[in-house]
C-alpha cells in the first residue's frame, strides 16, 4: 500500500478570491494494461477522463436493477430517511444515498468482476466505495446537475487528498440527446477549477438538490468549454460510463415524456482514504462519504 502525504493541500478551493485554474500533478489511470481495459482502451481514458461502453448491463440486469430503483422511490419506510434526496420544487425522489446497503442487487453488482476489475485497473490498487446513489430524473420535471467537478466536493467536504477515484454510472433508461444526458468536457480533468467562497454548515442538506457552492465561474465554464469542447454520454439503456473524479459535467433538465435514470458507484483507491475536509466545517454524513469502512472490496 502506498500512503498518500495529506499534510498539504495539493488542490485548494472555497477560496476568498479566484485564482488560476491548476494543472493536474496525478494520472488519471494508475494501472497497467493486464485487465478488461485495453492498452488503447486506457491511453484513451487518459486522454479524454472517461470511457463509453455499451451492453455492460443485459436487458433482464436492467429489467433487475429499475425494479430495485422502484421499489426503494416507493418504499415508505424510506420516505424521511435522509438517504433520499427530494426535488426542491416537486417533492419528488431525486437521488437515494448508499443505495448499496439497501438493495442485495446493487451491492453484488459493485462486487461483480466486470466492475471491480475496471475500477482496479483505472486505479492501480484495491478500491472501495466512496459513494453509491441511483439518480433519477423523471419525464417532464427532472432537474439536472450544474457544471461541476466531483473532485472538488470530495476534496473540500469529504477530505479526498488527490483525485484517484473513478465513477461508474450505468444507463436503467435510455439516454438520449433531449433528456437531460450527462454532458462531460474531455481532457478537463487535468485541469483543476477552484472555487471561491467558504463552506457553510450543513452545506450537503441543499447541495444534493441543486449545488451553488463548489461550482465554477461562468468565466471558467467558458474557457474550458472553449477549449475542451462538451460531449454527451448517450446510449440505450444497459450503457456504461466510466469516468474520473476530475472531469467537468453536468446536465440540463429534462422535460420530455422520457425520464432518465441510473445507478452511480464511485470507487476510491485504498490509498486515498478520506482525511479531514480541506475546506469544510465537518465531514459530511457517512451515507454520502463512506469513510467508516475502506476494506477493500473483494
Amino acid at each position: 500500500m502506498t500512503m498518500i502525504d495529506t499534510s498539504q493541500d495539493l488542490y485548494p478551493t472555497r477560496l476568498t478570491a479566484a485564482r488560476p485554474p491548476l494543472t493536474r500533478e496525478h494520472p488519471t489511470v494508475w494501472g497497467e494494461a493486464a485487465g478488461p481495459f485495453t492498452r488503447e482502451e486506457l491511453d484513451a481514458h487518459e486522454a479524454r477522463g472517461y470511457t463509453i461502453l455499451d451492453d455492460f448491463l443485459s436487458p433482464e440486469e436492467v429489467e433487475l436493477y429499475s425494479g430495485e430503483l422502484t421499489r426503494l422511490s416507493e418504499a415508505p419506510e424510506l420516505a424521511a430517511d435522509p438517504r433520499v434526496i427530494r426535488e426542491r420544487s416537486t417533492g419528488d425522489v431525486r437521488s437515494i444515498f448508499a443505495v448499496q446497503a439497501l438493495s442485495e442487487a446493487v451491492d453484488r453488482l459493485t462486487r461483480e468482476a466486470r466492475v471491480l476489475d475496471r475500477a482496479r485497473q483505472l486505479l492501480g490498487s484495491d478500491v472501495y466505495l466512496h459513494q453509491t446513489r441511483i439518480n433519477y430524473m423523471p419525464g417532464f420535471r427532472g432537474t439536472g446537475f450544474y457544471w461541476h467537478s466531483d473532485f472538488e466536493t470530495w476534496h473540500a467536504e469529504d477530505g479526498m487528498p488527490i483525485p484517484r477515484a473513478v465513477s461508474c454510472s450505468i444507463a436503467l433508461t435510455d439516454n438520449h440527446p433531449f433528456n437531460g444526458g450527462l454532458m462531460v468536457m474531455p481532457g478537463s480533468h487535468k485541469t483543476f477549477v477552484s472555487s471561491v467562497g467558504e463552506t457553510p454548515e450543513d452545506n450537503h442538506a441543499s447541495s444534493l438538490q441543486a449545488q451553488e457552492v463548489g461550482v465554477p465561474s461562468e468565466d471558467d465554464i467558458t474557457r474550458m468549454a472553449a477549449q475542451y469542447g462538451i460531449d454527451q454520454f448517450t446510449g440505450a439503456a444497459g450503457s456504461a460510463l466510466w469516468f474520473d473524479s476530475n472531469i467537468m459535467h453536468g446536465s440540463g433538465n429534462n422535460i420530455t415524456p422520457f425520464p432518465r435514470s441510473n445507478v452511480f458507484l464511485v470507487f476510491n483507491s485504498v490509498d486515498n482514504a478520506l482525511v479531514e475536509p480541506y475546506s469544510a466545517p465537518a465531514p459530511r454524513p457517512e451515507h454520502i462519504a463512506h469513510r467508516a469502512d475502506t476494506t477493500p472490496l473483494r
